[in-house]
């Protein structure tokens, strides 16, 4: 197992949009997939959600992590790790925000999965089921990256 070069974490994190979160929430660890963004002008990861235990632990307890992962076979996989702090978005910011998120999205998947997608809606079902959805960011503290090839 080799360490990935901050290039190649960032080549990860930008080509995929499906990572773990990680959150405490009263007293044990939880592991969630959630579909991201990494905004790598502000250097952060921009999601959403409705509200519920994940946002509640989040405004509780601030420090979470990211996982993401590319895995190929047992002898052929890379996986970054982010551990970063939670903020929650507010009003034409967090539209802004959202915004990129949805667009940012919309062509990784024309990319990797030759989807068109023309809504959020299309492959997100939280902003009909949640109503209004809450935007937050992980501002990034730390990542790492490891990588294993034979």
């Amino acid at each position: 197992m080799k360490d990935l070069t901050t290039h190649e974490i960032k080549h990860i994190l930008k080509t995929n949009y499906i990572g773990n979160l990680s959150f405490i929430w009263k007293n044990k660890p939880y592991v969630i997939p959630i579909t991201y963004y990494y905004n790598e002008e502000e250097n952060c990861i921009i999601s959403y959600s409705g509200e519920g235990h994940k946002i509640d632990a989040m405004r509780t307890n601030k420090a979470v992590a990211l996982g993401v992962t590319q895995i190929q076979s047992v002898t052929h996989w890379q996986s970054v790790l982010v551990h970063g702090h939670f903020e929650e978005l507010e009003g034409t910011y967090a539209k802004q925000e959202l915004h990129k998120f949805a667009l940012g999205i919309k062509k990784l998947m024309l990319f990797k999965e030759n989807k068109h997608h023309q809504l959020i809606s299309d492959f997100s079902s939280k902003i009909s089921a949640c109503g209004v959805p809450i935007v937050y960011r992980i501002k990034i503290l730390e990542i790492t990256g490891k990588h294993r090839t034979y």
